[in-house]
């Protein structure tokens, strides 16, 4: 024993851990059948004793359906019904829990022909915004039960099905189960379900109410081992709290004079392997008797020596570093040492990988901005907001832009919500999110006021609010001073709000003119862009053609031009184009009667950009009619 300092393991034994074992309730428990409706209904599972709920309030998105009834008496209740998502690559379940806590995670996944279309559906199981496992369904009759055990770095969950292929993911049951702090625990990232067997004759599995933490224990027996069992109880209320119905029993080598082996195999050759036994003595052992075992692994790697397991008491053996195999094989032999009369026991065995779930995730208090977002204007149909809104950047939300630096979380920087069906206020959720430069709420029916708490939001560079009839035009003195500042740019109808003169009103929309950011925001009407063309050397004298015409967002030129630069086909002029042309509207060539003038560049060829003043006496027709009066040949 003086060589136990080798060894990285540890013991947990039942009687040196005092703590009492916690009701049999269900607390903390969340047990949902998928796809059971009405989105009320709750019914109390018969053969479990678990309270089952629809899991309507937990995702927006999904189709109802029902296995096949020739299948249903294979299987228990939960398992009935199915929630398929045959649109959008990534659709989740959201949960709101306890930072820092272990959670059990576990789904079911029943095909049962469902759809009635005899496929193989496969696809994968994430965590947040990282992959847990895959789910491949052979026949529709198997059971898969994938289960995971997760610590939270934040108090929400996200359960996501990602498809992968052609066939539509779909699950039956989600169960998610708190367990005792510091139980399970990896080296790194979370622990995910191999194998769970304990030694029994019978073909029925344990859960709760047996076990208090529901997981599910599956009887195993071969040809190498025979079962034993007593009717004394086994004090069991160690950390991991394995349940009587396990501990009773335990599996002995049928040849107790030759090691006994057992082998599993896992497929992925470089997974880190997590291994717990537990044992207790339940057989009353004579005083010329005794049971003691070394227990090595994959070719005689001393794991523990001269193990003599508790009478009636349950100790737990784990590794304090994780296995490896080369080959994916694990081979433990348990052998009998020159001490022992009988040969080596094991109650029940417990077999987990190491996953790493990567902390990918959006900055907490703008996924809860960006879900109040999502709540306040019912967008919930949209069909990419599902999961984490900016990771992994592959199923990034539709309409937003994020930023992603190394080792910090990922922050929302555009939000584009053009003609999404808004209606109602402007809400103040916008303001959490901090790095927002860019908002787009155009095309909706907003109304109310221009909030003033936008002028507060200083990453914030440019607002579209064009296309709300109902929203009150008028401008916060704090957002006009920004604009003002040239800080930000306000678009307002078919108008954008630039800097005000000293002497006029700040609360009035001024100029208009075409703008589109970024390819996101909705093209507004250019008014007028004229090109004014140095001719070549040998046709400086020459008299220019008719300037183009700007109607609609689309340039125009006549053929005749003599600059090759001046294209003869449609082009539409951006916001941020002008801006760039004009060097943000620095150098005016003169003033007329309808509005400033402004030198610019633009493919090589120097351009004037007229604006339409908000203090001409002459209206947006007239100007029109001049555009089109220069268009035929007259002057300016």
């Amino acid at each position: 024993m003086k060589s136990l300092d080798l060894f990285l393991l540890l013991l947990i034994v039942a009687f040196t851990v005092s703590r009492p074992v916690e009701a049999q309730n269900q607390a903390g428990f969340i047990s949902l059948d998928c796809g059971l409706v009405p989105k009320e209904t709750t019914y109390l599972e018969a053969t479990t004793n678990i309270t089952y709920k629809s899991d309507a309030n937990y995702t927006d998105s999904g189709l109802v359906g029902k296995i096949n009834d020739a299948h249903k008496t294979l299987v228990q209740q939960p398992l009935w019904a199915v929630r398929s998502f045959p649109e959008g690559q990534r659709n989740c379940y959201n949960f709101n829990l306890t930072v820092n806590r272990t959670y059990l995670i576990r789904g079911t996944f029943m095909y049962g022909n469902y759809d009635g279309l005899n496929q193989s559906p496969s696809f994968d199981l994430h965590i947040g915004a990282s992959k847990w496992t895959s789910v491949n369904i052979i026949e529709e009759t198997d059971t898969v039960m994938p289960e995971i055990i997760h610590v939270l770095t934040q108090d929400r969950l996200q359960v996501c099905l990602v498809k992968t292929g052609k066939t539509t993911p779909f699950i039956s049951s989600l169960e998610l189960r708190p367990l005792q702090k510091g139980t399970y625990i990896a080296q790194s990232g979370s622990l995910v379900l191999q194998s769970r067997y304990f030694s029994s004759d019978s073909t029925s599995i344990i859960r709760y109410d047996e076990d208090i933490h529901d997981r599910v224990w599956n009887p195993i027996s071969d040809d190498g081992s025979s079962s034993i069992s007593t009717d004394l109880e086994v004090q069991t209320n160690n950390f991991y709290d394995v349940p009587q119905a396990v501990m009773k029993t335990a599996a002995i080598p049928k040849n107790a004079s030759a090691p006994w082996s057992l082998v599993w195999t896992i497929e992925n050759t470089t997974a880190l392997s997590y291994v717990y036994m537990h044992f207790a003595e339940i057989q009353n052992l004579k005083a010329n008797e005794s049971r003691e075992f070394n227990i090595t692994y994959n070719g005689g790697k001393l794991w523990y020596p001269q193990f003599r397991p508790n009478k009636l008491s349950i100790i737990t053996m784990y590794s304090q570093v994780p296995l490896t195999s080369s080959n994916g094989v694990y081979n433990f032999t348990f052998e009998m040492t020159s001490n022992s009369t009988l040969p080596p026991l094991l109650n029940a065995l417990e077999i987990y990988t190491g996953v790493d779930i990567l902390q990918l995730h959006t900055d907490k208090d703008e996924v809860s901005a960006i879900m109040n977002i999502k709540t306040t204007y019912g967008l919930s149909k949209k069909i990419s907001w599902q999961g984490d809104p900016c990771a992994p950047q592959l199923y990034r939300w539709e309409g937003l832009n994020c930023s992603y630096p190394d080792s910090e979380a990922s922050r929302i920087i555009s939000l584009n919500l053009n003609a999404s069906q808004l209606n109602g206020t402007i809400t103040s959720d916008i303001t959490k999110l901090t790095q927002l430069s860019e908002l787009d709420l155009s095309n909706n029916d907003l109304s109310g006021e221009i909030p003033a708490f936008l002028a507060d939001m200083k990453s914030l560079k440019l607002i579209n609010l064009s296309g709300n009839p109902k929203l009150n035009l008028t401008v916060p003195d704090s957002l006009q001073q920004r604009v003002n500042s040239k800080s930000l740019t306000l678009i307002l109808g078919e108008k954008v709000l630039n800097p005000t003169p000293k002497k006029e009103s700040k609360k009035v929309p001024m100029v208009t003119i075409a703008a589109s950011v970024a390819g996101v925001f909705a093209l507004l009407l250019i008014l007028a862009i004229f090109f004014i063309v140095r001719g070549k050397k040998g046709k400086r004298n020459e008299a220019p053609g008719p300037p183009p015409s700007v109607t609609s967002g689309i340039v125009k030129s006549e053929t005749r031009s003599s600059n090759p630069s001046i294209m003869t086909k449609d082009r539409r002029i951006t916001y941020p184009e002008v801006l760039k042309m004009t060097n943000n509207f620095e150098r005016v060539l003169g003033k007329g009667g309808f509005g400033t003038v402004y030198h610019g560049n633009l493919d090589d060829a120097q351009v004037a950009v007229k604006m339409l003043s908000h203090s001409s006496a002459q209206g947006y027709k007239e100007f029109k009619a001049e555009d089109a009066n220069s268009r035929r040949g007259g002057t300016r």
